[in-house]
């Protein structure tokens, strides 16, 4: 015989979601938002809908506007309970997706989704969110957080992100201003940045047979985690000086795709002809395809291999714009050069 169902009354919580844990997070987190907060802000945090007063950016201002994700870069912050850095990846993230546009951020909107809130823990994602906008000047103005028992496991999160920034319409990088000859300047990543985490999990956690809190070999005194779980980085004050250059004709971020999968998208339907030797060697890169025995051109397309973002310049302008960049304290090297060969990127070496 079945068991008769309880008469008791149940609860929310009962099923799940605790209101009063998402609440306590927000307010752990308050201080941190509104620390981002400008005179453009017109309604404070926990408003409906973030207002945000858009006279005034410019003759004929263009909203650029890009959403993303950091990958399973989470399932590493959450086993290991670091959850800040992943707040500051994502925010970066979207800066330097949108600056391939020429845009400068304006403001960033969030969404955390978690099988179980634990106050502390989404508040940690919150204020590396709040932090990062602070440095790279632009406002977080609203998001959701929502707990979800069954579409997400107990002690799993996603995180998702969309920035909204703007460019005056002339200045807008499309890939026309793009010629043959255009030479290729590249800016360093410091490892990972938010792409290429489901392969690099599996060499670490299979081949490598390495914990989260193991050394990592070849980087002294950082763990796996440490490595793994580096912030990706900002390009916008190294680029922010050259974004009204015209010797400037495209830029390209380097994320899921590596090289080969992102620099055609920028291109305007010319080609890309890179010297693979130029790009500095990270150990992290070295470490990880020696140890999956990832083939080059595999390797390539899934990690970004040392190369966080590319700028096209004139090639009468390239002296002028690697001294501008050395000056700024970018190690910034020559890549490769745009072709007129069929779209997409042929490799020198």
């Amino acid at each position: 015989m079945s068991s008769q169902p309880s008469s008791q009354p149940l609860s929310y919580r009962d099923a799940g979601v605790n209101i009063d844990a998402a609440e306590d997070a927000l307010d752990r987190v308050k201080p941190a938002i509104r620390a981002t907060f400008n005179s453009r802000v017109l309604a404070d945090v926990g408003s409906f809908g973030g207002l945000f007063r858009a006279d005034g950016l410019g003759q004929e201002p263009v909203l650029v506007a890009t959403a993303d994700g950091v990958g399973t870069k989470v399932r590493i912050a959450a086993s290991v309970g670091q959850f800040g850095s992943v707040g500051k990846c994502l925010v970066q993230h979207c800066i330097n997706d949108a600056l391939v546009q020429g845009a400068e951020p304006l403001f960033f909107l969030d969404y955390v989704g978690v099988g179980k809130l634990i106050p502390e823990n989404v508040a940690a994602v919150l204020e590396g969110l709040a932090n990062a906008c602070a440095e790279n000047g632009l406002v977080l103005l609203g998001g959701e957080t929502a707990e979800m028992p069954g579409v997400y496991p107990e002690g799993e999160f996603d995180l998702v992100g969309t920035l909204v920034g703007v460019v005056e319409r002339e200045h807008i990088l499309d890939g026309s201003r793009v010629q043959e000859g255009d030479v290729l300047i590249g800016l360093p990543s410091n490892g990972l940045h938010t792409n290429g985490y489901s392969l690099a999990r599996r060499i670490i956690l299979e081949r490598m047979q390495l914990d989260w809190t193991d050394p990592f070999p070849g980087e002294e005194g950082e763990t796996v985690a440490d490595v793994m779980l580096r912030n990706h980085l900002s390009y916008l004050s190294t680029v922010k000086p050259f974004l009204k250059e015209p010797y400037l004709h495209a830029m390209a971020h380097i994320t899921g795709g590596g090289l080969a999968g992102n620099l055609p998208r920028t291109l305007g339907g010319f080609g890309a002809k890179v010297r693979r030797s130029s790009v500095p060697s990270l150990n992290v890169f070295e470490q990880l395809v020696s140890a999956g025995e990832v083939e080059a051109d595999e390797a390539w397309r899934a990690f970004n291999m040392g190369v966080g973002f590319v700028l096209a310049v004139n090639e009468a302008s390239v002296d002028e714009a690697m001294s501008h960049l050395k000056a700024s304290g970018a190690e910034a090297f020559l890549l490769g050069e745009v072709s007129e060969a069929v779209e997409g990127v042929s490799w020198l070496d």
